[in-house]
């Protein structure tokens, strides 16, 4: 549904007008600050590009910086409404490479409609800009200023309105003819639409296999044949058609595809029901297609169908393609974009589609069922996983074809992509990295979950884990069938035909006979599936357990906790939430489990925090948090925080912590610095032990709710082997990222047993090796 006019317009009226704005990378606070930005300080950058002209990348923002240019000829549906008037959506385009790519823009409007003014500007202003984005220029005219521009400049230059829609399209039109069953060598295909995108989409078609006599071009005249006057260019004439055809309507009989980029309500029924099996429909004008949505779906129920608009499945949206395409030129210092690229980004796009959709995803349409098939043959815009594959594929291209002049390593770029989503993307990769070395068995007893299932495919794909999926066989693969999971090499075990079911008996009814258990009792508690779970872990069958996704907290805890216990020398478990901000990574604990802690158990929270802390490559700086600063309130509990520093020091004296302290204190480097230059603690505290867990969960639920930060969490300490405990809201990403931390977690587990790996056991009775 189109916003209302009102909506629009106080949109972009307030609170600043527009939607862009420039935002300083440097800080300007101090006479020093100010001495460096500008002059003297400014001279001797330079000084250094002068003598080296590459060096521009290098001290400006060149390297990362779009002009989009328009001289405002045809301005999406509105036409030629002039440069000014065509400012919002040149601001528009800044927004969408910003949040999509962060990539910054500036919006360049030419006041002529002279194609040679247009490219003059451009080439003036390549010293300024990394890439060039050509906008609402109409046709012919863009073709000329487009290739001009490409022979006669050094930086890359796409006219979006061609090529974006071409390489969106195209991953739609690749994907629809898989679902149809059709050979695109063979696929019939009716452009109607003569203009920019019409001819840039024909041309990128027969590089994907389309072959060019199965292809008709129609306009307002109809079909574009052989020998035709009528309104007729170079550009049509390399598309005009040795046929009798001369309508639309007749060049659509038979037809396999109808690419629409033209007007409003062209189509009817009756052309769609005159088109081939499983017709393939592309209605792409905008704000209203060549034929409604619910028009075309009521005359065929085969169709495949793709739009402009977002209210219907299967939006070709732009912004797939350019923000992503400049991306990967940038960051390799593309001189161009060839054909290669354009066509990389198409392939990247079509094989996302076929995807597991992060749960994300489809939150941001409405909770939608997202899977390959009839309506979802391209990925949605706000998938954060397009950056990744689309900006790789398109560096990758551009190497390969030799136009890249800062080439990649494409492993390490795609890491570096991953920064750009987000420091929690970034933290959680080097745990990932380190779980792929030596994936471990993680026993699931929510195996039937439709979000476990998903998950563990995840971890299979990506080496992260060998999932063990707890539940009945059959109800298993019918969740993973529905939701097109092959789930290879994952193990299932139906508990109720578990050939050890017995030996968990006898040893669960060992550990628990003189604590209220009956024999009787435990055979009831195998049939529990954190309780057979947990037990799995205890005898070695499984080296972690990760539950919770539809319990409590206490309902997943208390069965391992049973059967599992602590670690040696250790007196409880404690819960951390790991805080990640845009700068900075948090460790916060307890925040799960000790409600009112001794000074004795705040010491091993502590010492437990800061070997998680290392886990996460991060070195541990440790702050005892209360109300009062080193003795300034005298009371029983900033007295035991106090304790419990001093029993930390004498259990690891190289470990960076002091306390009793106040939580500004301890983060701010300049207070506990400057105002307690005695204290040990510097740098600011990354690892924050709270004094109990009120104060704990209070801290970390308001922190990712209200101060933005991320958290990953609950991460359960001092267990003997790993358990971990799931959110109920949890999402595919958050199982995953939990399981990583369960494998790193075994493994140091290994490690301080100094013990052998254990390998998966053969298949056998009750369990079947997918």
């Amino acid at each position: 549904m189109a916003p209302r006019k009102e909506d629009s317009l106080d949109y972009h009226a307030h609170p600043t007008p527009g939607k862009i704005e420039v935002v300083s990378t440097k800080p300007c606070y101090t006479q020093r600050d100010l001495s460096l930005a500008y002059t003297p300080g400014v001279a001797e950058p330079c000084l250094e590009i002068k003598a080296r002209p590459e060096d521009v990348y290098k001290y400006t923002s060149k390297g990362n910086l779009i002009a989009v240019v328009s001289n405002g000829t045809a301005v999406l549906g509105l036409g030629n409404i002039g440069a000014a008037a065509g400012k919002p959506v040149m601001e528009g385009k800044g927004v969408l490479f910003k949040r999509f790519a962060d990539i910054d823009v500036f919006d360049i409007e030419v006041a002529s409609e002279d194609p040679q003014e247009v490219i003059r500007v451009c080439q003036l202003l390549e010293p300024t800009f990394g890439g060039i984005n050509l906008e609402d220029i109409k046709a012919p005219e863009c073709f000329l200023i487009e290739e001009t521009l490409k022979r006669t400049m050094k930086i890359p230059v796409m006219h979006d309105d061609q090529h974006g829609t071409a390489i969106i399209s195209g991953a739609a039109l690749l994907n629809a003819l898989e679902v149809a069953g059709k050979d695109i060598r063979s696929a019939r295909v009716v452009f109607n639409g003569a203009g920019a995108a019409g001819f840039a989409c024909a041309d990128h078609y027969l590089r994907l296999g389309v072959r060019r006599e199965n292809i008709i071009l129609c306009d307002t005249s109809g079909v574009v044949y052989k020998g035709r006057t009528k309104g007729m260019n170079p550009y049509k004439e390399k598309f005009a058609s040795d046929t009798d055809t001369r309508t639309l309507a007749e060049a659509m009989r038979g037809a396999d595809v109808f690419v629409g980029l033209s007007a409003a309500d062209v189509v009817t029924p009756e052309m769609l029901r005159a088109m081939s099996k499983n017709p393939i429909v592309f209605a792409m004008a905008n704000p209203n297609p060549e034929i409604r949505y619910d028009v075309a779906v009521a005359a065929r129920a085969d169709i495949i169908m793709a739009t402009g608009r977002s209210d219907y499945p299967n939006q070709v949206n732009n912004v797939l393609g350019f923000p992503f395409i400049f991306r990967g030129a940038l960051d390799v210092r593309a001189s161009t974009i060839n054909d290669e690229m354009k066509l990389a980004a198409t392939y990247a796009l079509a094989k996302l589609a076929k995807e597991d959709v992060p749960d994300s995803v489809r939150k941001a349409y409405g909770g939608e069922s997202l899977r390959f098939g009839r309506n979802y043959i391209i990925p949605k815009p706000f998938d954060s996983r397009v950056l990744l594959w689309e900006a790789s594929a398109v560096a990758e291209a551009a190497m390969k074809t030799g136009v890249a002049q800062k080439p990649v390593d494409i492993a390490e770029y795609r890491l570096q992509l991953e920064k750009r989503l987000g420091r929690d993307r970034e933290v959680m990769r080097s745990v990932i990295a380190k779980a792929q070395r030596s994936p471990k068995r993680i026993v699931f007893p929510e195996g039937e979950e439709e979000k476990i299932l998903r998950a563990s495919q995840v971890l299979i794909d990506e080496g992260i884990a060998k999932p063990i999926l707890l539940g009945g066989e059959a109800k298993i693969r019918s969740v993973a069938a529905e939701h097109g999971l092959a789930l290879e090499g994952s193990v299932v075990v139906d508990p109720t035909a578990f050939p050890k079911r017995e030996e968990y008996v006898q040893e669960y009814f060992r550990l628990r006979q003189r604590k209220g258990c009956t024999l009787a009792r435990t055979r009831e508690l195998m049939l529990e599936k954190n309780t057979f779970g947990a037990m799995m872990v205890k005898l070695g069958d499984a080296d972690a357990l990760i539950s919770g996704l539809t319990q409590h907290y206490p309902h997943t805890i208390r069965p391992a906790l049973r059967v599992i216990h602590v670690r040696e020398g250790h007196e409880t478990v404690s819960g951390l939430y790991m805080l990640i901000m845009k700068k900075e990574v948090y460790f916060f604990a307890d925040t799960t489990v000790n409600i009112e802690p001794t000074a004795e158990i705040l010491a091993e929270i502590a010492l437990l925090a800061a070997e998680t802390a290392r886990r996460f490559d991060v070195e541990p700086r440790v702050a005892m948090l209360s109300f009062s600063n080193f003795g300034s309130t005298p009371h029983p509990l900033t007295e035991k925080a106090r304790r419990a520093v001093e029993i930390v020091k004498r259990k690891d004296p190289k470990l960076m912590i002091d306390g009793e302290m106040q939580a500004d204190t301890a983060v701010v480097p300049e207070i506990i610095e400057h105002t307690y230059p005695f204290s040990k603690l510097k740098g600011g505290a990354n690892v924050l032990i709270f004094p109990n867990l009120e104060a704990g969960n209070i801290a970390y639920k308001l922190l990712s709710r209200v101060g933005g930060a991320t958290a990953i969490g609950p991460i359960l300490m001092g267990m003997s082997k790993p358990v971990h405990v799931l959110q109920r809201d949890d999402e595919v990403d958050d199982i995953v990222n939990m399981a990583a931390i369960a494998v790193v977690d075994a493994q140091d587990s290994e490690r301080r047993k100094d013990a052998q790996q254990v390998k998966a056991p053969a298949a056998y009775a009750g369990v079947t090796t997918t």
